[in-house]
């Protein structure tokens, strides 16, 4: 005679079970990056614009070989070059472009990290906004210190068309993506330059990203400085 399985254990059961299905039924599947024209970074980053030219003998900070091998697996692309205008004042920046912004896994280029990572003391000196034509882009200001060198750092990520400092924001954003069974990509734009004058250093930066901006082909503007 068999035994008759309780009610708890099966409604417990059939929870779990539907709890599986509607976790994959809710799971997001289509990428935005498939629907829109592809990115590739050396091409849509011109080398020279404005006042600014691409220099090939200065190198931005890069993480060690060991985490640059991680960002390799998580990032679809990424860019490194450095700028110099004609009153000798130069900029470096990074780009980190990922076609799957569903999880925090990519905060890993997140200079907070990535500066750590090569013996950097990083200091978070709050949030900025820079004034461009078309909106407002909220940056996060950091300034980076080993021995006697400074480097002042600006950066903002992007998911979609949208840029959002990493934290409940930006997550909020993440999940209503989700919800939609949509994955978001996006990318994180680091501007950095080395001096002492970190006010100083930021204003360039605010100047360098506004004369970037105007360049960009407008289709994909919001993509890399949000709307």
């Amino acid at each position: 005679m068999s035994k008759r399985v309780p009610v708890p254990v099966l409604l417990a059961a059939a929870l779990m079970v539907g709890g599986a299905f509607a976790s994959q039924a809710l799971k997001p599947t289509v990428h935005l990056a498939d629907t829109k024209p592809k990115l590739v970074l050396v091409n849509l980053f011109p080398s020279a614009f404005g006042d600014w030219h691409e220099l090939k003998e200065v190198t931005p900070v890069l993480p060690d070989p060991t985490v640059q091998a991680m960002l390799d697996s998580l990032y679809s692309q990424t860019l490194a070059r450095t700028y110099v205008n004609g009153n000798g004042q130069y900029v470096m920046m990074t780009i980190a472009y990922g076609s799957d912004q569903n999880s925090e896994a990519t905060a890993a280029h997140r200079p907070e990290f990535c500066y750590v990572s090569n013996g950097f003391k990083v200091q978070d000196v709050g949030t900025h906004v820079v004034q461009l034509p078309s909106h407002q882009l909220t940056v996060r200001h950091l300034v980076s210190k080993r021995g006697e060198y400074v480097e002042p750092i600006s950066y903002w990520v992007t998911l979609d068309e949208s840029a959002a400092l990493p934290g409940i924001s930006r997550k909020l954003a993440q999940i209503r993506y989700g919800l939609k069974g949509e994955i978001a990509d996006g990318m994180l734009v680091r501007i950095s330059s080395p001096s002492r004058d970190q006010e100083a250093a930021f204003a360039l930066h605010d100047q360098f990203v506004r004369d970037l901006q105007k360049v960009m082909p407008a289709g994909v503007r919001p993509r890399v400085f949000g709307s």
